[in-house]
């Protein structure tokens, strides 16, 4: 299964939802649109919807956390919401969640960013 990618920029938060699977052969890809799609649209925080990805491996992790640092540069945040137990696992085990904020669903963490969905 391959990877699908949604961009959906509202006020200054850029929605990336991910479905599918990000593995080595998607990684290199997503990195370039997904730091396209924040410059395009100014972006200041993000929120990761990861509902839908049913698989990731330590090169999606690198992509994440390379746009963490990105975010937090300019003074933002990101927001890892709607995640699946497997992929949770990953993020548990690697520690993101130590620096990167999990929250129920996508409107919820739209709203604890101070932008209605």
């Amino acid at each position: 299964m391959q990877l699908t990618t949604q961009f959906v920029p509202i006020e200054n938060v850029l929605i990336v939802r991910l479905e599918g699977e990000l593995d080595h052969h998607s990684a290199a890809r997503l990195k370039i649109d997904w730091q396209e799609e924040m410059r395009k649209n100014r972006t200041k925080h993000v929120v990761l919807n990861l509902q839908h990805l049913h698989f990731m491996d330590s090169s999606g992790l690198g992509v994440v956390l390379g746009r963490y640092k990105e975010i937090k540069q300019l003074g933002g945040e990101m927001v890892v919401c709607s995640i699946s137990p497997a992929v949770k696992r990953l993020f548990e085990m690697s520690g993101l969640f130590k620096i990167v904020r999990l929250e129920s669903d996508e409107s919820f963490a739209l709203l604890t960013l101070g932008v209605a969905s």
